[in-house]
C-alpha cells in the first residue's frame, strides 16, 4: 500500500500504524498538495478525508479500518475503492481514549464515481473495549 498524505498528520501517521500493525506492508509518501493525488486516483467530490491510499488498483481513502480492505481484495469488485469520508471519531487512527466511536459507513466507489454502502460501523459508548 501507498499512503499519500501531509508530513504534519499525526491522525494519518496512526492510520498507517494501523496498517502495519494488521501486517499490510506501506510506503509512506508526504505531500503538501493532496488535491492532485486525490483527482487523479478518482476521489469522487465531497468524500475526501485527509489522507488517500492506493493498494492493488484500489483508492483507498480515509481512515478505512484495514477488515473493509481485505474484504475489497478478496471481493475484487470492479471499482474504483473505498472512501470514509470526513474523520470519523473511533475509526482507525481517530481512536477515543474512552473507547467511543460514532457511527460510520464506509462507501465503494463505482468506476463511474457513484457511491454505495460497503461497510457500516456503529457507534460505540464509551469506556468499551
Amino acid at each position: 500500500m501507498t499512503v499519500h498524505k501531509s508530513p504534519s498528520c499525526g491522525c494519518c501517521v496512526v492510520w498507517v500504524e494501523h496498517m502495519r500493525g494488521a501486517g499490510v506492508p506501506v510506503e509512506v509518501v508526504d505531500t503538501d498538495d493532496m488535491g492532485p493525488i486525490k483527482q487523479q486516483l478518482g476521489v469522487p467530490y465531497g468524500k475526501g478525508s485527509c489522507h488517500t491510499a492506493h493498494i492493488d488498483g484500489y483508492l483507498i481513502e480515509g481512515h478505512v479500518p484495514v477488515a473493509d480492505i481485505r474484504r475489497l481484495l478478496q471481493e475484487r469488485p470492479q471499482a474504483r475503492g473505498l472512501v470514509l469520508p470526513g474523520m470519523p471519531a473511533g475509526s482507525p487512527g481517530m481512536e477515543m481514549p474512552d473507547g467511543r466511536r460514532q457511527a460510520f459507513t464506509v462507501e465503494l466507489v463505482a468506476a463511474d464515481g457513484s457511491t454505495s454502502d460497503w461497510a457500516h460501523h456503529p457507534a460505540r459508548d464509551g469506556n468499551a473495549r
